[in-house]
């Protein structure tokens, strides 16, 4: 593990306490459609409002926060589930979407929730957290990529200060939580992520950055490395436990060049602190890897995004600098 001194200026301070902004209670109407069945051509249910459920109550629709309405917005399940086994979902389809608006005609500016808050919940299939595009590739993260300021507007336009505490997510073939490009200030806190994915247990992507990572436990049957850190920075990652099969514990890296979009922002700056690491089976792999690709691009495509005199464009080295990894141990 690479470690250098520690750097108080890298540490992210984020409150538990009271959202900035609150959005009023549900009424009947919106509990009830939250627990009637789903239908075929209506399964989701758009949430504007606050509301804490009942220990035994099971929500089989997908629960969609988005733009400002859902700014506010407190989901206290006080135990309850969320999500559904059968059908088995596809890998598009969220248990819950956090997600921004599109900018309306004329207006530069994306409209996304804040202080939105989830509790105590079981969730059973996959969380995503996005802004202007479901991930690296999405059409306008690409065409925002080939311009500099990227990392600023990917930001702006994303969820931010977003809350995942006391829960358990259960993965069921996909990433059970994946925040995309520019997603900041989640705190993901006190909760338990199991279950089997094809890749990670928990997604960091490209210009996302300053979330907290803590008291957790990743215990994913998971294809990759448990916590992709790609291109994300200053992220706290301290106090979790990871139960480790032959695959890696947390890796920081740059996606160079996939689905032609520039990747700006290094994995720099991110605190690594307090983790223990429990491996098992025959192969002992890295619990925690700093500049995991090295420039080489994953799915061989470093090239697609050439042309720009910036970021993975200028060079596909994942220059992940400025990272304290340090006190953490394996079991």
């Amino acid at each position: 593990m690479i470690a250098v001194p520690f750097l108080a200026a890298l540490v992210v301070s984020v409150s538990l306490t009271a959202p900035a902004t609150a959005s009023p209670p549900c009424g009947a109407e919106a509990r009830a459609r939250l627990l009637a069945p789903p239908g075929p051509d209506d399964d989701t249910v758009s949430l504007t409002c606050s509301i804490r459920l009942r220990p035994g109550d099971r929500i089989a629709r997908k629960i969609l926060l988005e733009g400002s309405a859902a700014s506010g917005v407190t989901l206290d399940c006080a135990g309850a589930t969320l999500g559904r086994t059968d059908p088995p979902p596809a890998f598009s389809d969220f248990a819950v979407e956090i997600r921004s608006r599109q900018p309306t005609p004329g207006s530069p500016h994306w409209e996304r929730p804040v202080d939105v808050t989830l509790r105590d919940c079981t969730i059973l299939g996959n969380v995503r957290i996005w802004g202007m595009g479901l991930n690296g590739q999405g059409e306008a993260v690409r065409q925002s990529s080939r311009r500099p300021g990227h990392t600023e507007r990917a930001q702006g336009a994303a969820p931010s200060r977003i809350r995942i505490l006391d829960s358990r997510l259960t993965a069921l073939g996909a990433i059970p939580l994946y925040l995309a490009p520019g997603v900041t200030g989640v705190t993901l806190s006190g909760s338990t992520l199991d279950g089997t994915s094809s890749a990670v247990a928990l997604y960091l992507d490209a210009e996302s950055g300053g979330n907290t990572i803590t008291n957790n436990t990743f215990a994913v049957s998971a294809g990759r490395e448990m916590v992709a850190v790609d291109g994300s920075a200053r992220n706290t990652i301290t106090g979790n436990r990871f139960v480790l099969g032959a695959r890696g514990g947390i890796h920081l890296y740059r996606n160079c060049g996939e689905g032609g979009t520039v990747r700006h922002q290094t994995p720099s700056d991110n605190l690594i602190t307090g983790n223990s690491f429990r491996q098992t089976g025959l192969w002992r792999s890295e619990p925690v890897k700093v500049g995991s690709r090295g420039g080489w691009g994953w799915t061989m495509n470093c090239d697609a995004d050439a042309g720009y005199p910036f970021g993975s464009s200028l060079d596909d080295d994942d220059h992940a600098t400025g990272n304290v990894v340090e006190g953490n141990r394996v079991e």
